[in-house]
């Protein structure tokens, strides 16, 4: 078996790796592919893919995600090959923490290689999505002028620069806004769409857009509000991962987190 990086002619080959359940993996490493601080790889056996995986470098810290194996060459070492490649990687860049949100499948995997558990996200769905209307006057449209407090409230909330990242999905965003001050944002572009706010009338009122949009939503478990709001709302529990972290721990704010970009990032 060999490790190497993902091109661009090997796409179409991944669907037969696709997960059920997943959203579309080929445009994710795509998007991997073309992001310079993204590190797609493949295993390959005679030629053909056989475990994929990406790691992401966000400065000191970084992510793994879409660590996939076929499902016919699993149980053969090939996860965790390609985790510890991918961890060395990112080490080798300076990267002092890795965080990722584990599967069940790949939570075993993880914990032997010395992740340890942070919390459980929570995915809640309902038949239909919310009919909401937007009942606040302290939501607009995102301005330019609001980049720099987007990017504040997001290193107070995540705990890492993501400034690169968000500085690429922010055109039709939302605002919460109070006393003139951003302490709110919604960035529908990004991921499952990021939710951010520094209180609970914040992030329920961006809540409410988003999930006019779509009949499911993933929390931490210890955003007690946004949770209490999807059970208010007639959304049940359908299943949970756990986020997971190998190295440095650095603070974040996972209570004021009311919607995660995705698998990928938190």
């Amino acid at each position: 078996m060999t490790i190497a990086p993902i091109e661009q002619l090997d796409v179409p080959t991944l669907r037969e790796l696709q997960p059920d359940g997943w959203s579309d993996i080929t445009s994710m490493f795509e998007h991997y592919i073309a992001a310079p601080y993204c590190f797609p790889v493949k295993t390959t056996i005679k030629d053909k893919i056989v475990g994929i995986g990406s790691g992401i470098l966000i400065g000191r810290t970084g992510w793994l995600a879409h660590i996939i194996v076929h499902h016919a060459h699993r149980r053969k070492g090939i996860g965790s090959m390609i985790l510890d490649h991918l961890i060395n990687l990112l080490r080798e860049l300076s990267c002092e923490t890795i965080s990722l949100i584990a599967t069940d499948q790949g939570y075993t995997v993880y914990k032997k290689a010395g992740f340890i558990e942070q919390t459980d996200y929570v995915l809640f769905e309902r038949k239909e999505s919310l009919d909401a209307k937007l009942d606040s006057k302290n939501v607009r449209v995102f301005m330019e002028t609001d980049q720099e407090d987007i990017f504040r409230l997001d290193r107070e909330v995540s705990g890492e620069e993501r400034r690169k990242i968000l500085s690429e999905h922010l055109t039709g965003s939302w605002i919460y806004e109070e006393d003139g001050v951003a302490i709110g944002f919604f960035l529908p572009r990004l991921g499952k769409g990021l939710i951010v706010a520094s209180s609970p009338e914040a992030g329920i009122a961006l809540m409410k857009i988003r999930l006019s949009r779509t009949n499911k939503g993933w929390l931490p478990l210890d955003n007690k509000n946004g949770i209490r709001f999807f059970q208010d709302n007639g959304f049940r529990e359908l299943r949970r991962a756990k986020r997971m972290v190998l190295g440095r721990p650095f603070i974040w704010r996972p209570e004021k987190l009311y919607s995660p970009i995705g698998g990928n990032l938190g």
